[in-house]
Formats: C-alpha cells, sequence, structure tokens
C-alpha cells in the first residue's frame, strides 16, 4: 500500500490511487471512527468525521510519507472534532447530555460497570485532556507521535498526560468515595 504511493509519489495513476485510497480505507476507518466517537460520544457524528478525512485525504491527495497515513487521517479527524465541539449548535444542545453508549463485551458486569467509570471519567476530562488520552491509551501512539498528530510540543503531551492521569485520580476517587 504505502509502497505504491511511494513509487508513484504524485504521479500515481487514478487505479493506482483508488486502490491505494481502498486499502487506507479498509485498514484505517474502524481506527478514525473510534477515536472520533471518544472524542464526541455520538456515533454518527464520528462517522461523519471519518467520512470528511477520507474526503479530504481523496480530494487534497496530500503527498505522504510512508506510514504516516494513520497519522495523518487521525490528525484531519481530531481537527473536525475540534470544529464541532467549538461550534454553538454543539456547546448548546450537546453540553452536558448523557454519554458513552456501552456496548457489553464478554466480560462480568463488575468489569463493565468498571469500565463505564472509567469511560465516563476520561469522557469528562477537558477536550485536550481527552484527546491525549484517547491517542496514548486506546490508540498506542507514544509521545513524540501525538505530539506530531495534535501540533503541540512532546512537553505538552507528557504534561496533559500528567496532569489528566491525576484528574482521573480525582473523579475516579470522588466517585468510590461516594458508593
Amino acid at each position: 500500500m504505502s509502497e505504491v504511493r511511494q513509487q508513484a509519489g504524485n504521479a500515481m495513476t487514478e487505479e493506482e490511487f483508488s486502490a491505494w485510497f481502498d486499502a487506507l480505507y479498509t485498514r484505517y476507518a474502524t481506527d478514525v471512527i473510534r477515536v472520533s466517537y471518544f472524542y464526541l460520544a455520538d456515533r454518527g457524528k464520528a462517522e461523519d468525521v471519518c467520512h470528511d478525512a477520507f474526503v479530504s485525504l481523496f480530494v487534497n491527495r496530500p503527498s505522504l510519507p510512508p506510514g504516516s497515513e494513520k497519522a495523518w487521517l487521525l490528525k484531519v479527524a481530531l481537527n473536525r472534532c475540534r470544529d464541532i465541539w467549538r461550534s454553538a449548535w454543539m456547546r448548546r444542545v450537546i453540553s452536558g447530555s448523557p454519554v458513552f453508549e456501552m456496548i457489553p463485551g464478554p466480560d462480568t458486569i463488575n468489569q463493565r460497570l468498571e469500565k463505564q467509570e472509567i469511560l465516563a471519567a476520561v469522557n469528562s476530562l477537558p477536550p485536550d485532556f481527552r484527546e491525549i488520552f484517547i491517542l496514548h491509551y486506546y490508540q498506542g501512539y507514544n509521545i513524540s507521535e501525538i505530539a506530531q498528530i495534535t501540533g503541540v510540543p512532546e512537553g505538552t503531551v507528557s504534561s496533559r498526560l500528567a496532569r489528566g492521569r491525576k484528574k482521573l485520580e480525582k473523579i475516579l476517587g470522588e466517585g468510590s468515595e461516594q458508593a
């Protein structure tokens, strides 16, 4: 996939580009939707963001270094998520509504409740912290990759992770004290 892009550069034929694009979509669409869903807590909006990211790839046809396609798609998706969160409609209508519809897995009720509590806590973090947490803990990116995706310095990423963990400890600690 990347090899075709690297060999052809911007002179890729329509057929080659279409095959490259289809391979990227097959490989990364689920990840883009997942990250967008964690950010927006709305499956429909997450799918729209995924669509926007791939349309941007199709229309702009950026020259991407091999192996950076996923990072580029996630960066576009996260920028689109930020745009949605900044919109007046989102602030008026969505803020404060219940989030994260959990799809039950093959684990126990206690594990499900714990996961729900953690996801709710992560979702209650400010957007800048939540974005870093999603990329680090749910997508497995390291600090330098997150810095590249988000466009912030590595030190900022590290401090947001550390401060975010403290915020989560406080949130989760308050939840267990109330129980």
